[in-house]
């Protein structure tokens, strides 16, 4: 099935307060525990960046289990950030440690010029130039960053995308759903991931299929 490429960007209230509200605990709690599969001599300590971070939930996580992580999130939607930004407002340890940050990739200003671990969960489908979210990866990381990038894979038919819709996302909003479907509709496949890192001198991170709906990238910067 070609890709059909989607909006960037989600940024009106109905679909942020969607995503805010919705279960995202088996794929949320799968990234972290990839995450400490892939690097299980990782420290925790140093500075973390989440590309397309949304509500925060998994920066959340990441702060729970390394104690010592700072972690800065991007994204290029206010609506959906604002729900994280809630979270820890009034957390002042938490406050001091997780940053959100509005901008875009290319281009965005950011506290820490290089990070020690990079992390990306489910936006590299959303971009209509994959090539910059790979910039991005080379721009704000160094040697030895630890890299962890988690999308869906495109199913192989139209089909096959409502089949993954209902078996995972049956009791959720509409505008999830379809959000859902066509997210899976604009992923890539993992030779396209391998195509895309090649282009950009980075195809020896790996390239694996993490579950039915999901594939992983990940590895260290050389």
């Amino acid at each position: 099935m070609k890709r059909f490429a989607e909006p960037e960007l989600m940024d009106n209230a109905e679909q942020a307060e969607a995503y805010a509200s919705a279960d995202f605990e088996n794929s949320n709690s799968l990234f972290l525990e990839l995450f400490n599969n892939k690097f299980p001599d990782f420290s925790g300590d140093g500075n973390t960046l989440d590309l397309g971070c949304g509500p925060g939930d998994i920066m959340l996580r990441f702060a729970k289990s390394f104690p010592n992580m700072i972690i800065h999130g991007v994204d290029g939607a206010e609506e959906m950030m604002t729900h994280g930004k809630k979270i820890i407002e009034n957390d002042e340890k938490l406050n001091q440690r997780i940053k959100f940050i509005k901008g875009f990739i290319p281009g965005v200003k950011l506290p820490v010029a290089k990070y020690d671990t990079l992390i990306s969960n489910s936006l590299l489908h959303h971009l209509h130039e994959p090539q910059y979210f790979w910039q991005a990866v080379k721009e704000y990381s160094q040697k030895d960053t630890s890299i962890l990038i988690m999308d869906l894979r495109r199913p192989e038919s139209k089909e096959a995308a409502k089949n993954i819709v209902n078996q995972y996302s049956a009791t959720e909003p509409t505008v999830l759903r379809m959000d859902f479907y066509n997210s899976l509709l604009a992923a890539f496949e993992p030779d396209e991931i391998r195509e895309q890192l090649k282009q950009e001198k980075l195809d020896y991170l790996n390239v694996e299929i993490a579950s039915d709906r999901h594939l992983l990238i990940w590895g260290k910067i050389k």
